[in-house]
């Protein structure tokens, strides 16, 4: 194995500022040179957006109090300030380079009408106690008793439904993409929220993004699914032979209750390879993190996984059952579909990853020392979110506690266009951040691979070797085994790089099997044995959050040590920053109290790559 840090190894102080660390201007502006110097030059270029953003228009950001309107989601994303509901100004240090208002299909702008009295629906019970409702606890009540409907949970005609008002409302997502979409600076695209769930909360959600303009009259929701996401597929595959390109990105799996990657149909059936191809025909990516918690894997899945612990929320959506962790996590609904394959069924789950934030504000709140959470008026203040306690004394108990200041998606593209990124998304060329702008480059090949620090590297990479989201194929007369180049950059604004790792699954036996390699440190060498790097992570200044230690970039060339030709194998990438102080912690300390012992005061920053699925001579796929 051999691996390299590449540039310096920087020491940076933080303070209480709005940047979160005082380095002057111009050391920044030497590091932002030092780690993009490469943009102008690579074969692709890393690309940063939402794909998750819901506006005035969505039912439950309305009952938050948010009114900011889908051109507004996207003025914030190119760098606007926006006025939270509470009075909070939001506006983001660098723009976005992509986004998409994904408001909810069910009920699509409907709640604003129902504010108005002479509207169409304005005389309905429902609407007159949604005016009336003045506290966080009126507001919630009522989002509580409109939910059975938005889920389709009712069995009696909804008089609330008017499909005028959707259809319009549609039009109002559609114009405003079009309005904002700059080829070449700010590329937009038109998507909605796919709602499907179960009557406890169990998360079964999706994001529909399409290509570009050609879109449907009107949204299909989970009322026409009857909750059943494989009749969403059924559908986005009827509309793509019309001409109408989409996908569709789950996430919150963490909070399905084990039903997002499931293993049969939704009738009971076992799943086969009709339902594979379907699935990921249509569902090539999986967003891994965003406000409502981080679906990577949990400890109780990996145990041998020091990391597996990140961010987690572990209920139910809306509620405060306990989530089942087998069926709801990325790394296992990986290792699932390897099984599934195995068996003669295909794979349906062999998606790339994405990040997103879920922001009911119009507004992704992506920094731990910014932090404005995500649902409007009933988690403005540090006291409503549990991080700073009451007058008594007391910590609210709530779910927000465990809420994440996530996430971004990132892509390799040639340009910040429709086409360019979206066809980034169908060969799942893509990466998730925690929120900082880091970036990760992952490339295998049967050929001897370079480090990654030129151009020329490069070219070479995607020349010899296939990228994240591909396939390697290893033939009977394949020589050795896959060679692999990695690299991760740290974002010029945000914390360093600790360590770069490795993420292997197999299933050996019918038994699941994963392992995890430290391949690059920020100090100190890899050991032979333990794969971890012979390092300490250092927490931060606890009264300062000043952090310690760290790299800009770090890289490798890897072979995996233990890897048998005749197996399956996944492989992804995952880089950690060196630990900072948690949103809940600047909390405490700018309201000059003791962070909440009952949530982690730091973290770890991360980023994630697609996984590169290396099939064996004895290839199932």
């Amino acid at each position: 194995m051999r691996a390299i840090v590449l540039l310096a190894i920087f020491l940076f102080p933080l303070s209480g500022c709005q940047d979160g660390n005082n380095r002057s201007s111009s050391v920044r502006a030497e590091l932002q040179k030092d780690v993009y110097q490469l943009d102008s030059v690579e074969t692709r270029v890393a690309l940063f957006g939402d794909l998750h953003v819901h506006s005035k228009l969505s039912f439950d950001s309305w009952i938050f109090g948010t009114r900011a309107t889908p051109d507004e989601a996207y003025n914030f994303a190119k760098g606007a300030e926006l006025i939270h509901p509470a009075g909070i100004s939001m506006q983001l240090r660098r723009p976005l380079d992509f986004l998409s208002v994904t408001d909810h299909g069910t009920y699509l702008g409907m709640f604003e009408q129902m504010n108005n009295a002479s509207g169409p629906v304005g005389e309905h019970p429902l609407s007159i106690a949604l005016r009336k409702a003045e506290s966080s606890a009126e507001r919630d009540a009522v989002f509580r008793e409109i939910l059975p409907r938005e889920r389709g949970y009712i069995d009696f005609e909804d008089d609330l439904l008017d499909l005028g008002i959707v259809r319009s409302a549609w039009q109002e997502v559609l114009n405003a993409a079009e309005r904002h979409n700059n080829p070449g600076s700010f590329t937009t695209f038109v998507g909605y929220e796919f709602t499907a769930g179960g009557q406890g909360g169990e998360n079964l959600h999706r994001n529909v993004i399409f290509r570009n303009d050609r879109v449907p009259e009107i949204p299909f929701t989970r009322l026409d699914a009857k909750n059943n996401p494989e009749k969403l597929w059924d559908w986005m595959d009827q509309i793509r032979e019309e001409g109408i390109n989409s996908l569709a990105i789950p996430h919150n799996s963490n909070g399905s209750d084990g039903w997002m990657f499931e293993q049969t149909y939704k009738s009971g059936g076992p799943i086969d390879r009709q339902y594979s191809e379907q699935r990921l025909r249509n569902e090539p990516l999986v967003e891994i993190t965003q406000v409502k918690g981080t679906s990577d894997s949990h400890p109780l899945m990996s145990p041998n996984d020091e990391w597996a612990d990140f961010e987690l929320m572990e209920s139910t959506i809306g509620s405060s059952n306990p989530s089942r962790p087998q069926g709801s996590y990325v790394r296992g609904a990986y290792l699932t579909g390897m099984a599934l394959a195995e068996k003669g069924a295909g794979n349906p789950y062999r998606f790339g990853l994405i990040g997103s934030s879920d922001t009911h504000n119009a507004a992704g709140s992506y920094r731990e020392d910014r932090f404005w959470s995500k649902t409007g008026l009933l988690d403005a203040t540090p006291q409503q979110r549990g991080s700073v306690p009451d007058k008594s004394g007391n910590y609210a108990d709530v779910i927000r506690s465990y809420w994440s200041g996530s996430g971004l998606a990132g892509v390799w593209a040639e340009s910040n266009t429709r086409d360019a990124i979206f066809d980034a998304f169908e060969r799942k060329e893509t990466f998730a951040t925690s929120g900082p702008r880091m970036k990760v480059r992952f490339f295998a090949s049967t050929e001897t691979l370079p480090i990654l620090m030129g151009r020329e590297d490069l070219e070479e990479a995607y020349g010899l070797g296939i990228t994240m989201g591909g396939d390697l194929n290893m033939s009977s007369d394949s020589v050795g085994q896959p060679n692999f180049t990695v690299q991760a950059m740290m974002d010029p604004l945000s914390a360093p790089l600790e360590r770069l790792q490795v993420i292997k699954g197999w299933v050996e036996q019918g038994q699941r099997r994963e392992q995890v390699f430290d391949v690059a440190c920020a100090s100190g060498q890899v050991n032979a044995e333990s794969y971890r790097c012979e390092l300490k992570s250092q927490e931060p200044d606890s009264q300062t959050c000043q952090y310690q230690g760290g790299a800009s970039e770090l890289s490798a060339t890897w072979q995996d040590p233990d890897y048998d030709r005749e197996k399956d194998v996944f492989y992804y990438v995952r880089a950690l920053e060196v630990k900072t102080c948690r949103w809940s912690t600047w909390d405490a300390l700018r309201a000059g109290t003791v962070p909440n012992p009952g949530v982690a005061k730091f973290l770890q920053e991360r980023v994630w790559s697609s996984p590169i699925w290396v099939f064996g001579v004895n290839a199932h796929e």
